[in-house]
């Protein structure tokens, strides 16, 4: 009988509600909720409910009764996301796929030119020609995060996200490797990596950037390749543009030139990928030539370590490539001379 009293508050009276059951029973509580804009209600309760020392507040926390997971504040829609690069150098260089883990091809070496205007009855002459078999490895790059299954579930967009920055950073270290790849362990053997060393046909009085450039340009024509674009990096172009003359004025058409980005009538392509006081021109279309064997996948999997266990997924993200550079004198490269 004791133990039936206590239960019901002593005395068979009914037991009081909580401080939580009186608001939530509240007429004017009940209303407010399906009252549109802002409103306020006050909620009479006895004080005796108010006998633990507990506040309703916004901090998450498992102690003194905070209810922080009953507030939830406003998200606003999508992602804010750090700069991208732009990439360019892909852009450059003429397409090509393969099934296989190398690329062959033969590059002629050696040609000996006998052509001559042959008269009557006389011997023609002979001219040779020399061809060398050359070889690029694939290379594979490749990068993973971890994410629990809740979040990718309950969150399309954040998947979609990761999805995006993993291709961003894919494409960031291919820049990286298409132009100055070491060509070693597995990288690939970049176009900047292989180029011509500069050497320029004749010297010119007081040479400025714009000079070095244009007989880079000559040098890789004199070698029959014409020149359809010059790598520079952002800083170097930007000193470029702010080239002035004897009166103040902008040699390359100023801050209202509707032009794009061209030196000698070239295109020029910026890329923080090509470090700074340093240049690349050539023919990029001729000369090398960029062979996808498998294309950029994400791959979404738990079958990595105890991922099953723990409720966790692993997103691969990789593609395969090679690089070919069949004419290395069709690229020039070298210094600027703006650190000099």
């Amino acid at each position: 009988v004791e133990q039936k009293l206590a239960r019901a508050g002593g005395g068979g009276a009914a037991r009081p509600k909580s401080l939580g059951e009186t608001i939530i029973a509240d007429d004017e509580v009940k209303a407010m909720a399906n009252k549109a804009g802002k409103t306020k209600v006050q909620v009479n309760v006895d004080r005796s409910l108010l006998s633990v020392n507990a506040a309703l507040t916004s901090v998450t926390t498992d102690t003194d009764g905070a209810a922080g997971d009953l507030v939830q504040p406003d998200r606003v829609a999508g992602i804010v996301m750090p700069p991208q690069r732009r990439m360019t150098i892909r852009n450059l260089i003429m397409p090509g796929s393969t099934e296989s883990n190398a690329i062959e091809y033969t590059k002629e070496t050696g040609f000996t030119n006998a052509a001559r205007v042959v008269t009557e009855g006389a011997q023609k002459p002979e001219s040779t020609m020399k061809f060398d078999l050359a070889s690029t490895s694939v290379a594979t790059i490749a990068h993973w995060v971890k994410a629990s299954k809740q979040i990718l579930r309950d969150a399309k967009m954040l998947r979609s996200h990761v999805d995006g920055r993993l291709r961003y950073g894919l494409a960031y270290a291919e820049e990286g490797e298409l132009l100055m790849g070491s060509g070693t362990t597995g990288n690939l053997n970049g176009v900047y990596t292989q180029a011509t060393a500069f050497s320029a046909a004749f010297s010119v009085t007081a040479q400025s950037v714009p000079d070095t450039i244009r007989l880079a340009i000559l040098q890789a024509t004199l070698a029959e390749y014409p020149v359809d674009g010059i790598v520079l990096n952002p800083i170097d172009w930007a000193r470029v543009e702010l080239t002035k003359d004897g009166e103040n004025r902008y040699i390359a058409g100023g801050p209202w030139s509707a032009t794009g980005p061209r030196l000698w009538n070239r295109p020029v392509v910026e890329t923080q990928a090509m470090p700074p006081d340093k240049f690349l021109t050539g023919a990029f279309q001729m000369g090398a030539q960029i062979f996808d064997r498998e294309t950029v996948s994400v791959v979404v999997s738990n079958e990595d370590g105890d991922n099953f266990v723990k409720n966790m997924v692993t997103i691969l993200c990789e593609e395969a490539l090679a690089l070919a550079v069949y004419r290395p004198e069709a690229f020039i490269k070298g210094d600027l001379g703006y650190e000099t």
